[in-house]
């Protein structure tokens, strides 16, 4: 077991990771992407519900 632990700090510190401001534009990308994406199928729930009350 301490042999596992001793390799996970060892790839911890080979690990780069993000900067603060690459993680916040990386966020607000995902946050921007699941909103559009969010409108686009309520838009399309809205217009098919729509159209099923026309044609029944």
């Amino acid at each position: 077991m301490i042999k596992f632990f001793k390799s996970v700090v060892k790839e911890m510190k080979m690990v780069t990771w993000p900067s603060a401001k690459q993680n916040r534009h990386d966020t607000m990308t995902v946050i921007t992407s699941s909103v559009l994406f969010a409108a686009y199928l309520g838009a399309l729930d809205w217009l098919f519900s729509w159209l099923t009350q026309k044609i029944m």
